[in-house]
């Protein structure tokens, strides 16, 4: 190409949890001149919008999101939904298949980025398009819960080891309907080849890799919004416990009343942004009894979403109750508060046992082997645990996170690995010519 820019489009799974990476990776394209055109569902648009931090590149492109039948009205992520539904927000992605060919039929980008939009690479292959997976595979098709009790042959030696109500979770996904008669994983797999370059492949296929680096997420140019700065601003710093799962967990009853209960032991002031626990009205009708009254002005429970990024940079936060899911972790581990890990399902629990273990930048609250249940006692001493300065495990873990902050905020560091990615990307293109 004689200019050296190029043009990408971006469409990401309608989760936040996927939104988010995408707009971290958009910006670090952006900062070196390239243009990105941002598929998203309308109604996210402005909860991302204020992360743009070069608006003059990215362009947020609301694509209109076809009603499925079973799906409430409205419904255009996987935060509107419970889990059971998240395939027919997959069914809604697909039905958008003849909207997005339009798009690029008319801005003719050189890359589309996704992950779970399967029939994405044949559409950019007629287009002359290239399409680049930016995501992960963890599962093979057809595996049962045994499978994954031991990692397969030739993963690295790694403290990563799946419980037993862990591996029926994750091998259930194998068999799960996600639209098209496709179950989750065999969407993964139909992700095709063009030759010796085009989709962004895992090792897993025999395929090359384009590492993108870290990417890790820009400070945010602006600022807390009022309301909620004084509220943190109440307490003092770094006492404060922020819980927050993301937009696709959702806990039972018992399990969200063990967390609550859990942070209140701990002593600390806390704020928690869930949702509402299954077969609960709202979330204040699932609190334990007594709860409210006993917490008044220590215990902050908000239903919506929230700004996160902002919130783990503010001076009263200190430490983090999170889900483990890949957004959140990069943009804890290059903020200064101490990571508690509560993974769900899926690729958090690899997290999680990858930030415990292998890197011990954080402690995972310990759950029953067989069923998976923690208990409020679980919750504090976790919390516990990364707080006090005479705990070994404690110390550790605050030093190996301060180390691996400074690492992957090292001058030069992202952008060397970005600089490649790039150089790469270009290489894919100019290969055609």
């Amino acid at each position: 190409m004689a200019d050296k820019s190029f043009h990408i489009a971006m469409y990401p799974w309608f989760a936040l949890g996927h939104i988010t990476p995408y707009v971290h990776m958009a910006n670090k394209l952006a900062e070196r001149g390239h243009k990105i055109s941002f598929f998203l569902p309308p109604k996210t648009q402005h909860k991302v919008e204020a992360f743009n931090l070069h608006p003059h590149l990215i362009t947020f492109i609301p694509i209109v999101v076809p009603h499925v039948e079973g799906l409430p009205l409205g419904a255009e992520t996987t935060n509107d939904v419970p889990f059971p539904l998240h395939p027919l927000i997959m069914t809604t992605m697909d039905l958008t298949e003849p909207h997005i060919e339009a798009y690029l039929r008319e801005l003719k980008p050189h890359f589309v980025f996704y992950d779970f939009t399967c029939w994405l690479p044949a559409l950019t292959r007629r287009l002359g398009i290239k399409s680049v997976v930016y995501s992960r595979k963890t599962l093979e098709k057809g595996m049962i819960g045994s499978d994954l009790l031991e990692p397969p042959e030739g993963f690295p030696s790694s403290s990563i080891k799946l419980r037993a109500h862990e591996a029926q979770a994750l091998a259930a996904i194998t068999t799960m309907d996600y639209g098209r008669g496709l179950s989750f994983v065999e969407r993964q797999l139909m992700k095709e080849i063009e030759g010796p370059y085009g989709e962004y492949m895992g090792s897993q296929f025999g395929k090359p890799v384009i590492f993108a680096g870290p990417v890790v997420p820009n400070p945010p140019k602006i600022e807390l919004e009022k309301q909620w700065e004084k509220l943190l601003s109440k307490f003092e710093p770094k006492t404060m416990i922020f819980c927050v799962f993301g937009s696709e967990c959702v806990l039972k009853k018992d399990q969200f009343q063990e967390l609550v209960l859990g942070l209140e032991l701990t002593g600390l002031p806390f704020l928690v942004a869930l949702k509402r626990p299954m077969g609960a009205k709202t979330i204040e009708s699932a609190l334990p009894e007594g709860f409210q009254e006993r917490l008044k002005g220590r215990g902050i429970l908000h239903r919506g979403w929230v700004p996160q990024q902002l919130i783990l940079r503010h001076h009263s936060v200190g430490y983090f109750v999170t889900h483990c899911g890949s957004g959140s972790l990069a943009e804890a581990m290059v903020s200064d508060c101490q990571l508690v890990l509560l993974p769900h399902v899926g690729d958090q629990i690899i997290s999680a046992r990858l930030m415990a273990g292998d890197l011990k930048t954080g402690v995972e609250v310990e759950k029953g082997d067989e069923d998976g249940v923690f208990t409020k006692y679980d919750v504090c001493k976790a919390v516990k645990t990364v707080m006090d300065q005479d705990n070994e495990l404690g110390n550790e873990v605050r030093t190996n996170h301060a180390k691996w902050k400074e690492f992957l905020l090292k001058p030069g560091l992202e952008n060397s690995y970005m600089d490649d990615f790039v150089m790469q990307l270009h290489a894919l293109v100019c290969d055609d010519f």
